[in-house]
């Protein structure tokens, strides 16, 4: 099944090219954003607009799968451009973007001030009337072409997906993995799933791809990156991977200097997939394109086993 030309990817340019997406829909004159990256992607989000022949004011969703600040934290300052549109939001994700101090505090620990500014911009409230709170189910009207979200744990507990049922086709955030085009082979996407901090959850995460395959989608837009089909295929990998991932932290858990060896393990796991796809890229390379995603599954991981051991 060929893409739909109404479905347009838009790279925020978080990080590097072909790294963060965020995805624009169209149907009769009117338009909705999947996602939309940090508030330094306002400028490439409303080029879209403009490259699809449509004004602001065509804009009547900014549908956000959930509020981790590559997918959402530019989301605040995007809605001060589009005076129609309403924001759709997990109910555990709605109070973070109506009031994101906690997310600014959180991301601002970790990272400091000074790559904050420069990541990430600023992050900017939604003003609460203008927020809708997605129930598991809800239908989302897009001028007759019909948006359903669907709650989806496992990556974070405030995640929804969206299905498209005009092209057959998943918008999947976080909950379907990483999957980067430079690593693509004949066997198709390179896959991985992300266990990034602070929420990960193996068997939830499994029970959202399930939900997800149920419908039998032809094909998954990623936030990192892009469109992705032989859907059963890359489900499985996922599963491989998750269960080998739950392995690792287990045999790491206890270890001295257990971050360093989560590391390790993780990167051998994804380099040895990396092998087996037919990656054209040397394993260093690969290493390198994976490298942000190593460190923040290693994290992810221990914010797992920590749970698990209280």
């Amino acid at each position: 099944m060929t893409a739909d030309p109404n479905i347009h990817t838009i790279d925020t340019g978080f990080q590097r090219v072909d790294f963060d997406a965020a995805y624009l829909v169209v149907e009769n004159g009117r338009a909705a954003f999947i996602d939309c990256g940090t508030s330094l992607a306002v400028p490439a989000m409303l080029q879209a607009l403009a490259d699809a022949g449509l004004e602001p004011q065509a804009v009547d969703w900014l549908l956000l799968t959930h509020v981790h600040l590559d997918h959402a934290g530019g989301a605040g300052t995007l809605m001060q451009h589009l005076p129609n549109a309403r924001a759709v939001l997990h109910p555990r994700g709605a109070p973070h973007m109506i009031d994101p101090a906690r997310l600014i505090a959180g991301a601002t620990a970790v990272y400091g001030e000074e790559e904050i500014a420069r990541s990430y911009g600023r992050i900017e409230p939604i003003p609460a009337e203008r927020v809708v709170v997605a129930e598991d189910g809800q239908r989302i009207d897009l001028a007759g072409r019909e948006l359903v979200l669907m709650h989806t744990p496992g990556h974070a507990q405030h995640h929804y997906c969206v299905w498209d049922a005009r092209s057959r086709s998943w918008f999947t955030g976080d909950t379907f993995g990483l999957s980067y085009r430079e690593l693509d082979s004949a066997q198709g996407a390179f896959i991985i799933p992300t266990s990034s901090p602070v929420q990960f959850d193996p068997e939830p995460l499994k029970d959202s791809i399930r939900r997800m395959l149920a419908y039998q989608p032809a094909a998954m837009y990623l936030t990192h990156y892009g469109r992705v089909d032989a859907v059963e295929a890359r489900a499985a990998d996922l599963f491989e991977q998750i269960d080998a991932m739950v392995a690792i932290g287990r045999q790491c858990d206890g270890r001295p200097d257990r971050h360093r060896h989560l590391l390790a393990a993780l990167r051998a796991l994804y380099l040895e997939r990396a092998l087996a796809h037919g990656c054209a890229l040397d394993q260093d390379a690969v290493a390198a394109v994976l490298a942000m995603d190593i460190e923040l599954n290693a994290q992810g991981l221990a914010c797992w086993l920590d749970r698990e051991r209280r």
